[in-house]
C-alpha cells in the first residue's frame, strides 16, 4: 500500500529562496533572500500552513525584494505601478488588480494588499470576475509591505483609513466603494462594475502620463 509522501514545510521554503537566489543572482546574497522569505512567513500571521502556503509565500517575497531592488537602485523599474490597498484583499483590492492587469496590457506593474488579510479571497468576488472572463482562483490576500508602499507611483486605498501607509510624493486616491463581504452576488456585480470604470479612467490618466 503506497502513502503519500509527508509534505516538508520548511524544506519547501528554502526551495523557494534558492529559487529566489537564482532569479536575484547578483542583486541580493542567498542570506539576504531567505531572511526575506522567513520575514514574509511572519507576515502571513496565522495562515494555515499548507503545500499551497509556499507558493504564496515565494510570490509575496519577490514582490517585495523587486521594490527593494527597485528602491535601492539595484533594478530599474520599467513601468509605473499602481498599487491596491484595502482592509482584507479579499474583494475589491483584488478586483481592482485584475482589471489593471487587464486594461494596462503589460504597461503598469499591478500590486494589492489589505490591512488585515483574510484567508482567502472572497468566492462571490471570483464567481463575478469570472463572468467577465478573468480567474482570481490563484489570487491571495497579502499583507501591506512597507517597500511595495514605497515603490508605488499610485496608491488607492479603499476603506483601510489609519492602516493605509502615506508617504510624501506619491499620487493617492481613495475610492468610495462598498465592501462585497457578505453581499449578494447582484451586489458584487455592481461593485465590480464600478470598480472597472474607476480603473478604466486611471489607466487613461496614466497612459497620458506615461
Amino acid at each position: 500500500m503506497s502513502t503519500e509522501p509527508r509534505f516538508d514545510f520548511n524544506q519547501a521554503l528554502l526551495a523557494d529562496a534558492d529559487r529566489l537566489a537564482e532569479d536575484f543572482r547578483g542583486i541580493f546574497s542567498q542570506e539576504t533572500i531567505r531572511r526575506a522569505v522567513y520575514e514574509s512567513l511572519k507576515d502571513f500571521g496565522s495562515a494555515r500552513v499548507s503545500h499551497y502556503l509556499p507558493v504564496l509565500i515565494y510570490r509575496y517575497t519577490r514582490e517585495r525584494l523587486q521594490s527593494t531592488a527597485i528602491l535601492e537602485g539595484k533594478m530599474t523599474k520599467e513601468h509605473p505601478v499602481v498599487l491596491y490597498l484595502c482592509v482584507h484583499n479579499a474583494g475589491r483590492s483584488q478586483m481592482a488588480a485584475a482589471f489593471t492587469r487587464r486594461l494596462g496590457e503589460g504597461r503598469i506593474d499591478v500590486r494589492s494588499a489589505g490591512s488585515t488579510p483574510a484567508n482567502e479571497i472572497n468566492p462571490r468576488v471570483i464567481h463575478a470576475m469570472q463572468e467577465v472572463g478573468i480567474d482570481l482562483s490563484q489570487e491571495y490576500p497579502k499583507p501591506i509591505a512597507d517597500e511595495i508602499v514605497r515603490e508605488a507611483d499610485v496608491v488607492v486605498t479603499m476603506g483601510c483609513g489609519d492602516a493605509c501607509p502615506v508617504y510624501p510624493g506619491k499620487k493617492y486616491e481613495d475610492w468610495a466603494l462598498d465592501d462585497p463581504a457578505g453581499q449578494p452576488i447582484e451586489k458584487v456585480r455592481e461593485i465590480r462594475d464600478q470598480i472597472r470604470a474607476r480603473v478604466e479612467r486611471l489607466v487613461a490618466e496614466l497612459a497620458v502620463t506615461a
